[in-house]
């Protein structure tokens, strides 16, 4: 028996993708499974591994139930310790962890005025005072960790580490509702939307789960940012070069040619032989 994570919509559960993140960017197997928010409450669902009643939820290969993300984090670090989840740098990792604790359980206001929805971007948030604060907090944070590492890095703490895999989904509200940010914050954003695995989960939270209206925000939309979705047209025939769909792990059922070669998708990211979104196609990104 391996891990299995219990997850939320993607296009919505922002502790679900920190979850996730911890294993895919890792490399370490898991299992997921859905937790459909409009199916009943959360603690319901998962009542068979009380006391879980959130995503993300983690059930080890002994069957220990582990219901927080930043447990979820440690516990995964202490059982595999050459995975890199914290950085081997004594005050690189001390920053990582002071990084995470405080996305853990700090900036309140960004979290409620502007809920993470991969769906749509959006802009003319209005910028409140405490809005600004929790902008300018991240501003000196990410400074600070800058100056620890001491030369040019493209995730917080040098390597991609947990502190990278819960501040994602920061980067998603700050892109996804166009917030003013000075150029470190930036450039950390940037990063994230165009890490492969980010792009991935994204991807998923296009197509499966259903559209959940009290994210909704009565603001005018735009554009997502970042990279350009890679250009795929559906075919019928050819052999593709991957046996199981790399968004969902799920057998191939539909093929799509991009640059020139075929590669395959499973049903729920196509629609009548239409590749639904080839959004930053995956593990083969640096092959195209």
């Amino acid at each position: 028996m391996g891990y299995t994570l219990h997850i939320g919509n993607r296009a919505y559960s922002s502790w679900s993708l920190r979850g996730w993140l911890l294993f895919e960017r890792f490399g370490l197997q898991v299992t997921t499974r859905n937790v459909e928010f409009k199916s009943g409450p959360v603690g319901q669902q998962l009542a068979a591994y009380a006391p879980a009643a959130t995503v993300p939820t983690l059930i080890t290969p002994e069957g220990t139930v582990v219901w927080d993300s930043l447990a979820i984090a440690e516990e995964l670090a202490t059982r595999h310790p050459r995975a890199g989840h914290w950085p081997v740098d004594p005050a690189r990792r001390a920053t990582a962890r002071a990084l995470t604790a405080e996305m853990h359980s700090g900036f309140s206001t960004l979290r409620t005025v502007c809920p993470m929805n991969l769906r749509v971007a959006h802009k003319g948030t209005a910028m409140t005072d405490a809005l600004r604060a929790d902008l300018d907090r991240l501003e000196v944070i990410f400074a600070h960790a800058q100056r620890v590492v001491g030369e040019p890095a493209q995730w917080l703490c040098g390597e991609y580490s947990v502190a990278d895999a819960f501040y994602a989904p920061v980067a998603a509200r700050i892109a996804g509702y166009g917030l003013p940010v000075g150029p470190v914050t930036t450039a950390y954003v940037a990063s994230h939307l165009a890490e492969p695995a980010f792009r991935r989960w994204r991807a998923m939270g296009l197509v499966r789960g259903e559209t959940l209206n009290r994210y909704a925000q009565n603001l005018p939309t735009t554009d997502w940012p970042g990279p350009e979705p890679l250009r795929a047209e559906a075919v019928d025939t050819g052999t593709p070069e991957n046996a199981t769909c790399p968004y969902s792990g799920d057998p191939v059922t539909h093929l799509a040619r991009i640059d020139g070669r075929v590669f395959g998708f499973c049903n729920a990211f196509c629609r009548d032989k239409t590749v639904a979104d080839p959004l930053a196609w995956p593990k083969f990104a640096a092959l195209l």
